[in-house]
């Protein structure tokens, strides 16, 4: 009887899960090549951050010799990609992401590991945790350049505490596990990616993105049942900073920094 594969540890969820060659978006008459979560995991590690191979695995709680496996056949699916003009599609395999919950992180100046105080605020038994990305009183726009988020912790319908927690400069994928340090049930925010909703999901967190205006005024609308969200928001963003430029959701909220186009 063979033995159980063991889940491994993903600390970081990808933005951007799709890939295509230019000018065949959708690849409909194409291949795709499907890279898994943990292979990406192994690329980013290692490739990425210049992790040894034994560092890798003991970040991903797999052995060395599982690692070489997954990086060579992540490595073998990359040059398919580029010798061959194929699509690349990020999904699937044996993984769970990280939450900060355990004693397995092999450095401890990762986000969400369980000796970072900065995440641990005790949360009632019955009580549930809204964040929402937040800048000057406002609901900050691009979800994975959010500097902070304000915590409300909600009981009997009502907000009955209150702060704001830095994000350490985490981004984008990362983000997913620092809300889930903070035991996070519900997201508000504006523009968020596909990548990043996918991780919120796998994390069992509420999203309620397309919102602009007031944080603490999009909180008392949420819980009077009228919150004004988009559930189709997506966000396409660009990598320049432009501060002239922004829109997300329907809403029309601009003014906020980069050039990007949320819907």
């Amino acid at each position: 009887m063979s033995r159980p594969r063991k889940c491994r540890r993903v600390c970081h969820f990808p933005q951007t899960l799709a890939f295509y060659p230019e000018g065949n978006e959708g690849n409909p008459a194409g291949k795709d090549v499907i890279l898994t979560l943990d292979e990406y995991e192994a690329i980013r590690l290692i490739d990425h951050e210049g992790f040894s191979q034994e560092q890798c695995g003991s970040q991903m709680g797999i052995a060395r010799t599982t690692v070489q496996q997954i990086y060579a056949d992540a490595r073998k699916k990359l040059a398919d990609v580029l010798v061959e003009g194929l699509s690349l599609r990020i999904q699937g395999g044996d993984y769970r992401l990280c939450d900060g919950s355990g004693q397995f992180c092999a450095f401890e100046n990762c986000c969400r590991h369980p000796k970072n105080p900065m995440y641990q605020i005790p949360k009632g038994e019955n009580q549930m945790r809204i964040a929402v990305t937040y800048e000057n009183g406002e609901i900050f726009q691009h979800f994975g350049h959010t500097e902070a988020f304000k915590i409300y912790d909600v009981e009997d319908g009502k907000v009955v505490s209150s702060q704001v927690v830095s994000t350490g400069g985490s981004g984008h994928g990362a983000l997913a596990g620092v809300l889930s340090s903070l035991k996070t049930d519900v997201l508000i925010c504006g523009g968020i990616g596909g990548g990043a909703q996918a991780a919120l999901a796998e994390a069992g967190i509420k999203l309620y993105g397309g919102v602009c205006g007031s944080a603490d005024e999009a909180v008392k609308s949420l819980l009077a049942g009228d919150l004004d969200y988009d559930p189709n928001v997506h966000c396409d963003h660009h990598g320049e900073h432009h501060h002239e430029e922004g829109s997300c959701g329907q809403h029309g909220c601009g003014g906020h920094e980069g050039s990007h186009s949320c819907h």
